[in-house]
């Protein structure tokens, strides 16, 4: 009889540890945010901008850059997030509250390529070229690795990209300030990749929206099956209340130094993209 229950045991234990190798195999997608306007963790400096480190994929990314040089780069520092490890920053748009702290940044780490929303910008490409980094000018959808992706330009006035990122739970959004139209972005992200919409999260601008269009907002934000909404930096207070009335506690709240972490998607080979995504050659401009 206790030679039976031994091996059933054995039997068990096999078993249990199989499948923690595999979870540990699979991994997570951990999100990081490096700079906001509001607080969420003790001993980071808060300041109007945004900036979210990625890891977990195929490429570390750095999504926007914050607005002032040296708070981003002591928020880095406290958050233990090396700069070194980045292989590709996206720059979501030109406003200095996303791009202030690139150039601090590249002064320890060179040697990542940055996607950044096209048109070409001749002086932001010259800044950067002169430290040889590379710049490559994004106009369409495309893919950065393996269940990464950016939506390309979007917009007339104030052009933007945001990052998608392929997780075990579906697609996680990470925008800027949605100048396009953050309803614009969930929509675009349904063309480009296959998958229900997890989390959005980053800036939604909606501070000048009345009661009456973020209601229409979210009804949107529902209809097209966001389970979890992460407003901050430029939604405006009022419009983040709103957003924590519609969806309760799976409306995320963050600021500076919220970590979220994602399973990795589980099927290998799975395709994402319904379109192929832009593969043009790299660029040194």
């Amino acid at each position: 009889m206790r030679k039976i229950v031994l091996m059933a045991v054995a039997v068990l234990g096999l078993s249990v540890g199989s499948r923690y190798a595999c979870a540990e195999e699979t991994g997570q997608i951990t999100t990081t945010i490096v700079y906001d306007n509001y607080p969420c963790a003790e001993g980071l400096k808060t300041d109007w901008g945004f900036s979210c480190f990625v890891q977990g994929m195929d490429k570390t990314i750095l999504f926007d850059t914050g607005r002032q040089g040296d708070v981003f780069m002591a928020n880095m520092e406290v958050l233990k997030l090396d700069p070194c490890s980045v292989d590709v920053v996206v720059i979501s748009h030109f406003h200095g509250d996303h791009t202030g702290g690139l150039e601090a940044f590249v002064e320890r780490n060179s040697k990542v390529t940055v996607y950044v929303p096209a048109p070409k910008r001749d002086e932001f490409a010259r800044r950067l070229a002169a430290k040889g980094v590379e710049v490559v000018w994004v106009d369409k959808p495309r893919t950065l690795c393996p269940n990464v992706y950016l939506t390309g330009s979007m917009g007339e006035r104030i052009i933007e990209q945001s990052l998608i990122l392929g997780t075990g739970e579906g697609s996680v959004i990470i925008t800027g300030c949605s100048h396009q139209g953050i309803v614009e972005i969930l929509r675009k992200t349904k063309e480009i990749v296959d998958r229900p919409i997890d989390t959005v999260f980053g800036g939604f601008h909606l501070a000048q929206h009345s009661r009456a269009q973020v209601e229409r907002i979210i009804r949107e934000f529902k209809a097209l099956g966001v389970a979890r909404p992460g407003p901050t930096h430029c939604t405006g207070s009022e419009a983040i209340a709103q957003f924590r009335e519609a969806f309760g506690n799976k409306c995320l709240k963050l600021g500076v130094g919220k970590v979220l972490r994602f399973p990795k998607r589980l099927a290998s080979g799975e395709t994402a993209v319904r379109r192929p995504a832009s593969r043009e050659r790299l660029s040194r401009r």
